[in-house]
C-alpha cells in the first residue's frame, strides 16, 4: 500500500532516482529548457524549484546546500550568477511544463518544461484588438482613416 507517499517514485530506486533527478535539474538550468515525459517533468518542478528558491539569496550556506544536489560547479555557477538575477522577482512558479504529446514507441506522454523567465516568446506582451458592435464599426473605420494623415502629418 502505499498510503501517504506524497511523490512519485518513477519505476526507480531512491539512489537512481536522486541522480536521474539531479541530472535533469543540471540539464534545465543549463539549458533553460529540456524535453522529457510528463511524470519526470512534474518530480523535476518538485525536485529545483526549492534550489532556484534558494539561489536567489547568494549566501556560501546556500551555496553548499545547492550543491550538495547537484554536484556540478559550472551549473551552480550559472545558478547563482545567471538564473538567479532573472528569478529575483518572482515569487515562485520558476518552471514552466507544455505538454507535447505522445511519444511513439510506448505512447508515454511527453513535454517541455522550462524556466519561465527565459521564454522570449511567451515574454512578449500581446496586442488586444478593441471589440467593436457591428453598428458602429463603419464610424470607427472611418475616424481611423481620417486620424491617420493628421498624425502623419505631426510627424512630419
Amino acid at each position: 500500500m502505499r498510503h501517504n507517499k506524497k511523490f512519485n517514485h518513477l519505476g526507480r530506486k531512491a539512489a537512481h532516482r536522486g541522480s536521474m533527478l539531479s541530472n535533469m535539474a543540471c540539464s534545465l538550468i543549463m539549458h533553460k529548457r529540456i524535453s522529457t515525459t510528463l511524470a519526470k517533468a512534474k518530480a523535476l518542478r518538485i525536485y529545483v524549484e526549492p534550489l532556484l528558491t534558494r539561489a536567489k539569496e547568494d549566501t556560501m550556506a546556500n551555496r553548499r546546500i545547492v550543491f550538495s544536489e547537484l554536484k556540478q560547479k559550472e551549473v551552480i555557477t550559472e545558478l547563482f550568477q545567471h538564473v538567479a538575477e532573472k528569478i529575483a522577482n518572482r515569487p515562485g512558479g520558476y518552471c514552466r511544463i507544455l505538454r507535447t504529446g505522445f511519444r511513439l514507441g510506448d505512447a508515454a506522454e511527453m513535454c517541455i518544461i522550462e524556466l519561465v523567465d527565459y521564454n522570449e516568446n511567451m515574454l512578449k506582451e500581446k496586442k488586444v484588438a478593441k471589440k467593436t458592435t457591428r453598428r458602429s464599426s463603419k464610424k470607427a473605420t472611418a475616424e481611423v482613416v481620417e486620424a491617420a494623415p493628421a498624425e502623419e502629418a505631426k510627424a512630419e
